[in-house]
């Protein structure tokens, strides 16, 4: 059994505490989110765009799937559901400190941090480029930072293909990532 320290906000060090029983353990400002583990509809998703982001990538950038922890500050440790990041960028412990890309599949229990909380997050760390995916419309919402805040380039729903020109060129269709 895990006791956590209730009287101060938590740290990454806490959180490595977390046991490994199938929940992914996060930590915003301190405060500890627990999720479920994603459904089979959510790793199809994950794993089809994880396929097609390794497909496109180029040798100095590697892409990682969850669980990962990005380390964002002490107090925040977030796992995406894909990320993108330079080969420098991967430390010990599964750790990675600046990712070009993070990607969210939206599940049910995750939606409303996914796509407010987690972005804000990640926007404010200065990390390039966010996208979502819903695999239930299906559609991609992707965005890039530009003078410091998240500018939305592109809505893609089921059969429409959108190109990614960051953080390299890359032709998603939502739809396709659910077949």
């Amino acid at each position: 059994m895990t006791t956590l320290p209730w009287s101060r906000p938590l740290t990454a060090a806490d959180l490595e505490l977390m046991p490994d029983d199938g929940h992914r353990y996060e930590l915003l400002d301190g405060a500890l989110i627990v999720t479920p583990s994603p459904v089979p509809r959510h790793q199809l998703a994950s794993s089809r765009l994880q396929g097609l982001l390794i497909a496109a990538c180029p040798d100095d950038l590697v892409v990682l799937s969850a669980p990962c922890d990005v380390v964002l500050a002490d107090d925040t440790v977030l796992q995406p559901d894909l990320l993108v990041t330079d080969r420098a960028s991967v430390v010990a412990n599964r750790k990675v400190t600046a990712p070009v890309l993070v990607v969210e599949i939206l599940s049910p229990s995750t939606r409303m941090l996914d796509l407010h909380t987690k972005r804000a997050r990640f926007e404010l760390s200065g990390i390039a480029s966010y996208w979502v995916v819903d695999p239930t419309t299906p559609s991609l919402t992707a965005w890039e930072l530009r003078d410091g805040a998240y500018a939305q380039v592109a809505h893609a729903e089921a059969d429409e293909p959108w190109t990614a020109t960051a953080p390299y060129g890359l032709t998603v269709t939502a739809a396709e990532l659910l077949r």
